[in-house]
């Protein structure tokens, strides 16, 4: 896509914290209040549902150490009892989950995620699959993905993946300059991860992906340009390019991150812009928000075609009525409920060895929830907003629902973040960098007030 300006005075006044949408509505805004009674509620309307197909999702939380950047739910051990000990309350929680609704219900979409999933050696790998297996018939056209850390995989582990039936990896590299990677706790020479690729592309996976973050300590143009340039000569066929939120007050391991060198917003922005060009002259087109597809992948024609979808586990083609998720801090989205998991390890294992679903807080959407989730989704995805989106499932046009959002709206049109078609609202080329902001107006929950900070800021 062609570089487009914006102003600094621009970037300045939509610096602002807001959601990412992941789902919506997001995450502080459930409830504590929402229990295990109403999971098994959530679970018996999807089990009187055997025809519909789901998505599933497993949290390996453990890393042999914690990077200092990372946002996600990990701990860090060098113990296999550890994380035998985790696997046994794993099986526990899908055994109590799946035997009341039934074995082998079709999955279209299964992830692993953590923490990273290959520190697990193979034979907790296989019995974690063989699990999935004996509760799941995962069909031949699936999805089968998980994140992968090349520091610490072998050819032999890669192949037992493969032989599993994993179809598609993710490779963690955020950024090849060690400058850079020592700033954020993870040192992994560039020529490792090179080599870990090509290990990958000779064993045959459908799906070989990168991770990459911008907005990292000691970034600058010359190095992030770098770092692009050798991506691109691995040719992945998706690049995840994620924007670093620097949270220490919530995610105390960035307390370690050597922020002295962090890039400001501008600078961030520029980062972006870089990418975008570097990427797209690559043949690779953006997706979303946050991801990149090669111009031939199923996603990137899905992304054209304005047929695009988002769950817990990133932009898919191949979307199902509800998510089940497995483990600690996991998050399931069925039956119009969001459900998450204790995301401390001993209260997780705690509540399964009790006997309990250790759910720590949910959510029971609402009309007006579920509506508003359709429109903020498919934005955030394909950056329009028809206006006939949501009358086969609701009945109803967008403009009956949204009239005064969609007049707030408007006031995007001087600055070109939007346009109003006959039939649509349509982001343009420049709004597309601020698709959070424009979706902000749509959601009525950031009016309520909070005691602290909840999100990252949208540049």
């Amino acid at each position: 896509m062609p570089t487009v300006t914006i102003s600094n005075e621009m970037l300045d006044r939509y610096n602002r914290a807001g959601p990412r949408y992941t789902s919506y509505p997001t995450v502080p805004y459930w409830t504590k209040t929402f229990g295990e009674a109403d999971y098994k509620e959530a679970l018996a309307e999807v089990a009187a549902k055997p025809e519909e197909v789901l998505s599933v999702y497993a949290h390996l939380p453990f890393c042999a150490s914690r990077c200092h950047y990372c946002g996600c739910n990990a701990t860090s051990t060098n113990r296999p009892e550890v994380v035998d000990a985790y696997l046994d309350r794993l099986e526990r929680e899908v055994t109590m989950i799946m035997e009341p609704m039934g074995t082998k219900r079709k999955v279209t979409q299964l992830h692993w995620g953590g923490g990273t999933p290959n520190f697990l050696n193979e034979a907790q790998m296989t019995r974690v699959y063989r699990l999935l297996e004996r509760y799941f018939e995962i069909l031949p056209t699936a999805e089968v993905s998980l994140e992968l850390d090349p520091r610490i995989a072998t050819r032999q582990q890669l192949e037992t993946i493969k032989s599993l039936g994993f179809n598609r990896v993710s490779l963690g590299v955020q950024d090849f300059n060690p400058k850079v990677q020592e700033a954020i706790g993870r040192i992994q020479p560039a020529d490792m991860t090179k080599n870990f690729y090509w290990i990958c592309r000779e064993i045959g996976f459908q799906s070989v992906n990168v991770d990459i973050v911008y907005g990292l300590p000691y970034q600058t143009a010359i190095s992030f340009q770098k770092t692009l340039d050798e991506i691109v000569s691995l040719k992945p066929d998706r690049i995840a390019s994620f924007s670093y939120a620097h949270l220490p007050s919530s995610r105390t391991n960035q307390k370690q991150v050597d922020a002295t060198g962090m890039p400001n917003h501008y600078e961030k922005f520029a980062l972006l812009q870089m990418e975008l060009e570097t990427l797209a002259a690559a043949g690779y087109d953006w997706i979303g928000m946050d991801h990149f597809a090669h111009s031939t992948d199923e996603l990137a024609i899905a992304a054209r075609e304005r047929r695009l979808f988002r769950n817990f586990m990133g932009y898919t083609t191949m979307p199902a009525p509800h998510q089940l998720a497995f483990g600690m801090s996991s998050i399931s989205d069925l039956a119009g409920r969001f459900v998450q998991n204790d995301a401390h390890l001993g209260r997780y294992q705690k509540g399964i060895d009790a006997g309990h679903l250790p759910i720590d807080r949910g959510m029971k959407l609402s009309a007006d929830d579920k509506f508003r989730r359709r429109v903020i989704m498919h934005m955030m995805c394909n950056a329009e907003l028809p206006y006939n989106l949501t009358k086969a499932q609701f009945g109803v046009d967008v403009r009956e629902v949204l009239g005064n959002e969609i007049e707030r709206l408007r006031l995007y049109v001087e600055e070109g973040l939007v346009s109003f078609e006959p039939d649509r609202i349509e982001v343009t080329e420049v709004g597309r960098y601020f698709l959070r902001n424009l979706c902000m107006e749509l959601d009525p929950y950031l009016a309520q007030k909070q005691d602290r900070p909840l999100f990252s800021r949208t540049i």
